[in-house]
């Protein structure tokens, strides 16, 4: 999905004039601009992509000038075949790139309008809009002071293979962005602007000749470079200040009383931690991937630093400075080495001085193996915490001298970086399936009760009582076993909890998240991992009362699971093990639901009614057994894996679910649309966190959330009839067949934007494919299946047994629940991205045409019903015309994508032909395709 479609539909406030700073850009740079190219194209293009498409047209006619026709929309793509194919993907390829960077410009610019013409609480998903709101509506200062002490929001990047550009050109994209920004400003003379435009142009040119195919498939450290590159760029410096805009939006709305939480904003990752089918995910790679999370965390720390103690030239002389700071400084010199030097480099410098031993002892936390000795050198910080104390010493002292300025804008800012960042930078996630958690239990039950017997199935009431018995013996009554008898793969599994209780005693104490428990199924499956955690010392025993280091976290994916959800976590949540390790590690409980799998499973209509009802009858669950829970959102970038605007999918959260609490992953393609800039990081950061604390503050009372008995019926009736259909089709006989030669799903695998396999045990099963090669494949193929299948016979059978009644109940839903309103508005977004002309196109590909033809019958009646029933409930003449943005978006791409996918077909076609011998020619092209089209439609999977 697309930056703008993301986003900009979060906020609904807007102004007049948007886009005139650009168009004076644009104008000012008129010699330079064809007035052919809006007029051949037949696209309203904004006028940045004016001037970024032109850009692009000089370059491709210095190097490629045959194919300008083709670009400038004067020639059809299946005129051209080989290299210029080739070179005609690549152009329209770099076109959606700089479309998308547009778009990004274009949210933050309307942002800025909105903020400068009716000020910064105007601005949906900000801060200041939320307390304005709960201040003008009489929420009282100690409801928004418990919600804080408890908040917290976590983005969590994960390594999911849907990222189809390299790191070199997402660094391009920055500077193209910034240089936007730059062409913004009007105090440039034509001259500079001139030159600017050359520097743009550079950017375009560079795109050219960077290759946007990966050459090979990446390695997880390689992955992990990937994540970290984002903090660099921006993370580590947009999240300070959100909390910074938290804190002004609290003093201007609720000034009775200071209000803090530093414990609201952090970040989680996947990435060198998620080994669920992936087994490129070794234990020395996660051990040095938690190396590198420490070391990027500290050398931004240090670089900061070098920056604060350039600036802080305050000499004792001209301030009074407290004896408290004199004491602590001179305490601190005195266990420095380099006590000399910092004294005579900075003499009556107290502040210099005390951040030229911050600058030492991060060194020497840096140059301590605290993986392997914990504390050798004791010059270092052991923990974040002692840092963050340091650098509150300094703002307290500069405060009392009467600098608060200074205080509050050069040291506060890296304060608050370190409290969000720790030495971690971001928590490492493990998730593992819980079969592999159960084989390598079996296996140490034979250790433990002999090799000859044979242990109870992991769905027994047996395996659950050996278990049970287990857990509850005393540490120092742990039987003995011998690791080294296990397999290869169960001495990883009970290896990576060794790492674990290594990682808690000599890393940042928060290095570690949570431990992904992946197809939860039962009780049991958990039990499974706490043991595996106190057979390899993740237990903590204080006082003969055990706990465990790491909090287990239930991943419930189908929807079997989601029914079943409330009930494990019923038993579960009574256990007295559970309840002081939920007690020990936050304070309340985390669940993960996923939205991929169960789309994958049930469709999308069920997978969303499925989740939404678990997540009310967990949050009734953990109430009645006296346990705060919170959710950890699995989400996509497609829509049918829950990849909706922020905005708009947490004020859909049921009501009183969310009290400050929230997880959500952040994968591939959605990592660099939110966070390659610092600006739209900002805004990201902030939206989420924001519409986190509004729907905490208001759900309870917003009448479109509340449970209502006739909705919920009708709901539950809904999801049933559409499952029943979506599963007609999923275990229709042949659909895997068809599914494999009716998309580019085999070829995908030959794009090598992932380490992780696109199957889990690498069975050719429907079960065993991953999700996201799942909507992958269909995005390609342009059906859209999981966006929207099952949703059309669902409400077609519902009106044709309810009548009358049926039809005022759904319409009247659709205006009052805002659940089933989001549902309908996100398919009737889906729905003109299918194109059932390349789809047909891409049937002709099996072999079975008796199957391809029944198929995508199905497919092509389930359309139409669906089209049907979309604009039937929301009385609207044709698809999207309540979203005018998001058409206009879609409008300016789709002939483009269009001719790409007709394209595409005929490329997958000659490939198989050749059954992928001796023809790179063709695979690159078709790869290039592949590119194209996830960069036009905003999303791969």
């Amino acid at each position: 999905m697309t930056t703008a479609e993301l986003e900009s539909r979060s906020q609904t406030t807007d102004v007049p004039g948007k886009g005139s700073i650009d168009r004076e850009v644009v104008a000012s740079a008129q010699p330079h601009l064809s007035r052919t190219v809006v007029q051949t194209e037949g696209m309203r293009l904004q006028p940045f992509e004016t001037l970024l498409l032109e850009l692009l047209i000089e370059v491709i006619e210095s190097r490629e000038p045959e194919i300008v026709p083709v670009v400038k929309g004067q020639r059809p793509m299946t005129d051209y075949s080989g290299q210029q194919l080739l070179n005609i993907l690549q152009a329209f390829g770099i076109w959606f790139q700089l479309a998308n960077i547009v778009e990004q410009n274009t949210v933050m610019r309307r942002r800025r309008d909105i903020e400068i013409n009716r000020g910064v609480e105007a601005v949906r998903g900000t801060f200041a809009h939320v307390f304005a709101n709960a201040a003008k509506a009489g929420v009282s200062i100690d409801v928004i002071e418990k919600l804080l002490r408890s908040a917290r929001v976590r983005s969590v990047l994960t390594a999911h293979p849907t990222e189809s550009k390299r790191v070199t050109a997402l660094e391009i994209h920055r500077r193209i962005y910034l240089q936007l920004i730059e062409l913004e400003n009007q105090r440039w003379t034509p001259t500079e602007r001139q030159s600017l435009i050359g520097d743009l142009k550079t950017e375009i040119e560079l795109l050219w000749l960077t290759g946007d195919i990966f050459l090979e498939k990446p390695t997880v450290s390689q992955e992990v470079a990937w994540g970290l590159h984002f903090f660099n760029e921006s993370l580590f410096d947009a999240a300070p200040r959100v909390q910074e805009k938290l804190r002004t939006a609290l003093e201007t709305h609720y000034p009775e009383r200071k209000l803090g939480c530093p414990s609201l904003l952090g970040f989680g990752s996947w990435i060198g931690g998620d080994r669920d089918g992936n087994p490129n995910v070794t234990n020395d790679v996660t051990a040095a991937t938690l190396v590198s999370h420490r070391q990027a965390s500290i050398e931004r720390y240090k670089k900061e630093l070098l920056l604060l103690i350039k600036r802080l030239s305050v000499a004792s002389h001209s301030v009074t400075v407290s004896d408290a700071f004199k004491s602590r400084l001179h305490s601190a010199l005195a266990l420095d080495p380099d006590r000399e030097l910092i004294e005579s480099r900075n003499p009556g410098e107290v502040f210099r001085q005390f951040v030229a031993i911050i600058i030492n002892r991060l060194n020497a936390t840096l140059a301590d193996p605290a993986i392997d000795s914990p504390g050798v050198n004791s010059k270092g910080y052991l923990q974040p915490r002692e840092l963050i104390d340091d650098l509150a010493c300094i703002e307290t002292a500069l405060c009392d001298t009467g600098c608060t300025d200074l205080a509050l804008r050069l040291v506060r800012p890296l304060r608050n970086q370190v409290e969000i960042f720790g030495f971690r930078t971001a928590a490492l996630d493990l998730r593992e399936n819980s079969s592999t958690v159960n084989a390598t239990l079996a296996e140490i039950w034979r250790e433990i009760e002999g090799s000859d017997a044979v242990p109870p199935k992991p769905d027994s009431e047996a395996w659950k009582s050996w278990l049970m018995s287990k857990l509850q013996q005393p540490l120092e009554a742990v039987p003995e076993w011998e690791p080294s008898n296990l397999s290869d793969k169960a001495q990883s599994t009970y290896g990576l909890f060794l790492l674990i209780a290594n990682a808690r005693d000599h890393h940042d104490s928060a290095s570690i998240g949570g431990f992904i428990l992946s197809m939860t199924r039962s009780v049991a499956d958990i039990l499974g991992v706490y043991l595996l955690a106190k057979y390899a010392g993740v237990f903590a025993d204080q006082a003969g009362v055990e706990s465990c280091r790491v909090q287990v976290v239930p991943l419930l994916e189908t929807i079997d699971d989601l029914r079943n959800g409330p009930a494990i976590m019923r038993e579960l949540l009574t256990l007295p093990l559970v309840r002081r390790t939920v007690a020990d590690s936050g304070g309340f409980q985390e669940i993960m639901v996923g939205y991929s799998d169960s789309n994958k499973d049930g469709g999308f209509l069920c997978a969303n009614w499925e989740v939404s009802k678990a997540q009310s009858l967990l949050q009734k669950t953990a109430r009645d057994v006296g346990i705060p829970i919170g959710f950890f959102h699995g989400r996509g970038g497609s829509v049918s894996r829950g990849g909706i605007p922020a905005g708009h999918a947490i004020a859909a959260q049921p009501a009183s679910t969310i009290e400050g609490r929230m997880r959500v992953t952040e994968q591939g393609e959605v990592v660099s649309s939110k966070f390659a800039n610092r600006g739209i990081s900002e805004y990201q950061i902030e939206l989420l966190a924001a519409g986190v604390l509004e729907h905490s503050i208001k759900s309870g009372q917003e009448p479109e959330l509340k449970p209502n008995a006739e909705f919920d019926e009708a709901m539950e009736a809904l999801a049933g009839l559409s499952f029943v259909h979506y599963r007609k089709l999923a275990e229709m006989e042949g659909l895997v067949d068809f599914y494999q030669s009716a998309s580019p799903v085999e070829e995908l695998t030959l794009l090598k934007i992932g380490s992780r396999p696109a199957r889990r045990f690498g069975a050719n099963s429907l079960d065993d494919l991953r999700a996201i090669p799942w909507v992958f494949a269909w995005t390609q193929n342009r059906m859209m299946v999981p966006g929207w299948f099952g949703v059309g016979s669902a409400i077609d059978q519902f009106l044709s047994v309810r009548s009358e009644h049926g039809e005022k109940l759904l319409r009247r839903m659709y205006q009052q629940s805002r659940l089933f309103r989001l549902i309908m508005d996100e398919v009737e977004k889906t729905l003109p991205k299918v194109n059932l002309r390349i789809a047909k196109e891409y049937a002709g590909l099996v072999t079975d045409q008796q199957l391809a033809e029944s198929v995508f019958a199905l497919i092509e009646e389930e359309y139409s019903r669906t089209v049907n029933a979309v604009l039937f409930i929301s009385g609207k003449q044709q698809l999207c015309e309540g979203f005018p943005q998001s058409m206009d978006v879609w409008n300016r791409r789709s002939a483009i994508i269009d001719q790409v996918g007709h394209s595409q077909v005929r490329l997958v076609q000659q490939f198989r032909e050749s059954e992928g011998q001796a023809n790179n020619a063709v695979l690159v092209q078709l790869l290039m395709s592949i590119n194209c089209v996830a960069a036009g439609v905003g999303w791969t999977g």
